[in-house]
């Protein structure tokens, strides 16, 4: 038995292994790990408050958020460290399955190969290579505690095992709600292989215990699950009202198309379960109802298998057992009530695959009870689908590497993705590869022109291009389209900013952070900071200290942020405080040309005599000169007041030369006429201070 499980271990780390050097991708990954705030300070107190007191990205599910928490704890932003715990996760489930099953029906061999194909299905290659999937691994861990707990439960009931069954299914529950099927799931479990139903003495199929107590009514097995079916009542409202915004209304997605598309679905997952190829990490829902043909077919097939599992339920009731098993736990992601828009998803059969497992390994076993070598043949073929399950499993993990790989895969296999052509762009727009990802958010234009993140994309490459006015009009776009999106406020902002729009500017801004009400959200970071620059550019100076304030409060390690809070002080008539701001920065960031630049400025010009310092007004230029490569005009100037503020007006006179040629060659003629004047000072033999304010 350890054996077994110590080989299920092996091949899950065979296959997800090199989950270990991959990256996290722009899919859910940023808002549940790299891009929230919460999730990135690590495990602390006030983080697992707002995990049980939060809903974030239409879910609540604080265990997850803790599990994700803790993983930054220990291993910071490395994706690998955040893989390993996904595959040891999956890889104790797998584990577990084994222990669980062999514990219900007796049967080893028959237990471990279930568990096998578990392990290394390429349908759960996404649950397990997906950091945001994390949900569906830690979930899995405490679906198998409860069946084993029940199993002991069943055959020896206490208060205090109970308790840890409903204990457990809470905790299950916050990691996951897609558990909410689990009481049902019990009852499937007392009719086969646990054989509590009444009446149903039959000929044990072979790997089935005997003995088991009979009960004279099944009212009894579901009085005893209450507490649970409370549970999950529970669970299924709190999951309806965070999520009220994601859900599909019916307008837009018409009940006959869900239907019709919930029939399809679950023939489509029977058919990857046999036939795993050209996997997708996104497959896109048509509002139009599918194909009647391919409906009805999918209806048919369903309805047989149906069928024969109802016939056959006194002589293999695994088959009843494994189909319920099945179409249960797949009931809460068919799409009845549909959130996002996803047709199907190969997540979405993660533990309801189990249940057809079960159908398919001991029909094998009976079927083949007649064979000659029986148990060779099974074994060298259970070998051989394990084997290939797991090349199969390992060449899809390794599409997960990254962003571009991922979706690159997935244009592949469904070219008509405008959603995968999008976040290619996206990823490569991080790459600063600024036509390639046009192109891509070109081609996702034309597969859906309301494609609203396309929009927002074409109008970053734009903006990164310096066409500035294209991309104000890109961004308006997005916005007519998805007003509620901060993201594209926040992009807009920073468009009219370049435009000098400062006042249009701020409204978005404060628009952006309206709709994003979480605030230590990294992005809520971003959006104040650039609302402060905004209010300082106004001369809002007072206004703008308070937003670069609530900016560190979200990310105090950002030295950007300190550098301009110290800008804005200084300006304030705080010089103490705003010098106490450049050391801040500097020391989370020695190498800042801009720290070291206005801290310089500030010791060589500051007004109030007392704060400033020649010598080490030198040291900074000079170094901040030296990391610019002496081609930033703002710096040299910088440099030669500090020359002339240290007495070595010479230098000062050459220096202020040389940044006045280069504020000529780049056409700045307000910073040209500034260093005139402060040149004729330095002639002079006077340095250059700031006036009071």
């Amino acid at each position: 038995m350890i054996g077994i499980c110590i080989g299920l271990i092996l091949i899950t780390w065979l296959i997800f292994g090199q989950t270990l050097a991959h990256n996290f991708v722009n899919y859910d990954d940023q808002s549940y790990i790299y891009e929230n705030g919460q999730v990135t300070s690590g495990l602390t107190l006030h983080g697992i408050v707002w995990a049980f007191a939060h809903s974030h990205s239409f879910n609540w599910h604080p265990l997850t958020w803790i599990s994700h928490m803790l993983d930054c704890q220990l291993f910071g932003l490395n994706a690998g460290g955040h893989h390993f715990i996904s595959a040891l996760l999956h890889s104790i489930a797998a584990a577990l399955l084994f222990l669980v099953l062999r514990e219900m029906t007796g049967a080893s061999w028959p237990s471990a190969f279930v568990a096998a194909i578990f392990a290394v299905h390429p349908l759960h290659v996404e649950s397990v290579a997906w950091a945001a999937e994390r949900k569906d691994v830690l979930s899995a861990v405490f679906f198998f505690l409860i069946l084993g707990v029940y199993v002991r439960y069943v055959r020896r009931p206490t208060r205090f095992r109970y308790l840890v069954i409903a204990l457990l299914f809470a905790l299950g529950l916050m990691s996951k709600p897609m558990l909410v099927t689990v009481p049902l799931v019990l009852l499937i479990l007392d009719y086969w292989p646990l054989d509590r139903f009444p009446h149903s003495s039959r000929t044990k199929s072979r790997g089935e215990q005997t003995g088991r107590r009979q009960r004279n009514s099944v009212a009894p097995l579901i009085r005893e699950k209450i507490p649970l079916f409370v549970l999950s009542l529970v669970s299924c409202v709190v999951t309806l009202v965070v999520q009220k915004h994601a859900i599909a209304p019916v307008d837009q997605l018409p009940l006959r198309p869900r239907l019709a598309n919930a029939l399809l679905s679950s023939a489509i997952y029977l058919k990857q379960m046999f036939v795993p190829l050209r996997l997708s990490p996104l497959y896109l829902l048509s509002a139009k109802s599918p194909a009647s043909g391919e409906v009805l077919l999918s209806a048919a097939v369903i309805l047989v298998i149906s069928a024969v599992a109802i016939a056959s339920w006194k002589k293999r009731p695994y088959l009843l057992a494994g189909w319920l098993w099945y179409w249960i736990m797949l009931l809460p992601v068919l799409g009845i009530v549909q959130v996002g828009w996803q047709a199907h998803a190969d997540r979405y059969t993660y533990l309801p695959q189990i249940g057809l497992c079960l159908m398919l390994t001991w029909a094998a076993i009976d079927l083949s009870c007649s064979w000659p070598h029986r148990r060779e043949i099974l074994a060298a073929l259970s070998g051989l689908v394990i084997f290939v399950l797991g090349w199969l499993a390992w060449k899809q993990a390794s599409y997960w590497h990254d962003s571009e790989s991922l979706w690159r895969h997935a244009i592949t296999v469904t070219p008509d993705n405008h959603i995968a052509f999008t976040n290619l762009g996206d990823s490569l727009l991080k790459k600063e590869q600024i036509d390639d990802a046009i192109a891509q958010y070109q081609k996702a234009l034309e597969l859906e022109h309301t494609d609203s993140d396309a929009e927002n994309g074409l109008g970053s490459t734009l903006f990164r291009k310096q066409q500035i006015d294209q991309a104000i009009d890109h961004y308006r776009k997005a916005i007519v389209l998805r007003p509620e999106d901060p993201e594209y406020h926040n992009n807009l902002g920073n468009a009219l900013c370049q435009k000098g729009l400062f006042d249009d500017a701020i409204i978005n801004y404060r628009k952006a952070l309206d709709l994003r009400p979480d605030r230590a959200d990294l992005s809520n970071a971003e959006t104040e900071f650039n609302l402060a620059n905004a209010l300082l550019r106004q001369n809002q100076i007072d206004e703008a200290i308070v937003h670069f304030h609530r900016s560190l409060e979200i990310q105090p390690n950002d030295a950007d942020t300190h550098d301009n809070l110290g800008n804005a002080l200084v300006r304030q008539g705080n010089a103490e405080d705003g010098i106490v701001q450049y050391q801040q920065a500097l020391q989370i960031d020695p190498r800042s040309v801009r720290a070291l630049g206005d801290f310089s400025w500030v010791l060589a010009t500051c007004s109030d005599g007392s704060f400033r310092n020649g010598t080490k007004a030198v040291e900074l230029a000079d170094e901040a000169r030296s990391l610019s490569g002496g081609k930033d005009p703002v710096i040299v100037r910088t440099l030669a007041a500090a020359y002339a503020e240290s007495g070595q007006f010479s230098q000062a006179i050459e220096t202020a030369r040389s940044a006045l040629e280069l504020a000529n060659a780049q056409r700045n003629p307000r910073l040209a006429r500034a260093l005139e004047r402060e040149m004729a000072l330095y002639q002079a033999g006077s340095p250059y201070h700031e006036s009071r304010r």
